[in-house]
């Protein structure tokens, strides 16, 4: 109980910076084409998910888990699952949560596509009201792969200016 190792280093202030830009640009740019384009058509662009998909792919660049194989694929089988479960169990919703959460682990595992935020995203599919539950499978497309599409240009680009930030460490 007392742990194995040391807590890792503080990153350097530059590395904070970065971070810090990623997410600005990265959801700032989501929000804004959320509430500006967006809602005036009734469609969504921001997943809360994204939020801790900010916090891996500009904020921990060099984890397996912010890489693009695993945002992408994390992201759109979470979003399949999340809406299947809802779909087959809506009527009981906390068995549909259950459901779509572990669903979404197992086939992450499975297609070594795991990344944590896809949880919230399949568990935003059943939980995630009115709005979410009309999109049905397309939930998956967009709001879910369109957004992560931009976050993930937006991470190329920006975690690759500095010199010493290479994103990604692989692909596939």
């Amino acid at each position: 109980m007392k742990g194995t190792t040391k807590s890792p280093p503080r990153v350097s202030l530059s590395e904070i910076a970065w971070s810090w830009l990623g997410a600005f640009l990265g959801i700032g740019f989501i929000s804004f084409a959320n509430y500006h384009i967006f809602e005036k058509i009734d469609l969504l662009m921001i997943v809360g998910s994204f939020g801790a998909s900010a916090v891996l792919i500009y904020g921990a660049i060099k984890s397996p888990l912010a890489q693009p194989r695993n945002l992408i694929g994390g992201h759109l089988f979470s979003a399949i699952a999340g809406v299947a479960s809802y779909q087959v169990f809506h009527s009981h919703i906390w068995l549909a949560a259950a459901v779509a959460v572990a669903t979404a682990i197992a086939v992450m595992h499975a297609t070594k596509t795991l990344h944590p935020p896809g949880g919230a995203t399949a568990l935003i599919a059943v939980i995630g009201g009115e709005k979410i539950h009309n999109l049905g499978f397309m939930y998956a497309i967009f709001p879910v792969g369109g957004g992560v599409l931009i976050m993930l240009i937006i991470a190329l680009l920006v975690n690759n200016i500095s010199k010493n930030r290479r994103y990604p460490e692989f692909w596939l």
